[in-house]
């Protein structure tokens, strides 16, 4: 039934001014036009990312978007030159290259938005 249809990351923020220097200036993504006052759109890639203002905003505990990227190891470097800091897990069977958790041929790193929501970029699968 929804096969057919995009899917779209729907993020809550805080502070609508805060999400949208972070998710245009620091990450790099396009704000589309919008309607209404307190709900942000962004492209990335052929994706979009709905961000809106919720007293709920950095509750959410797990990831709530995942960028697949072709280095990740380049795009965490070009982040942290904008001031995003990283953070640590512990996975089994994994581990930690500065910021970057690797898993076998796998490379992922994740960060908060300034309402801490939980991003992550990962490799392009091969």
């Amino acid at each position: 039934m929804l096969n057919d249809f995009d899917a779209i990351a729907t993020i809550a923020v805080k502070d609508i001014d805060a999400a949208k220097h972070f998710y245009a200036e620091v990450l790099g993504l396009q704000t589309e036009p919008s309607k209404e006052g307190e709900v942000l759109t962004f492209k990335s890639g052929k994706s979009k990312l709905l961000v809106y203002k919720s007293q709920f905003a950095g509750t959410n505990q797990a990831t709530a978007a995942t960028w697949t990227v072709d280095n990740v190891d380049s795009t965490v470097a070009s982040l942290r030159a904008k001031g995003v800091a990283f953070e640590h897990y512990e996975f089994p069977g994994g581990k930690l290259e500065g910021d970057v958790h690797v898993f076998g041929p796998h490379r992922a790193a994740w960060l908060k938005d300034p309402d801490g929501n939980i991003l992550s970029i990962v490799n392009r699968g091969e």
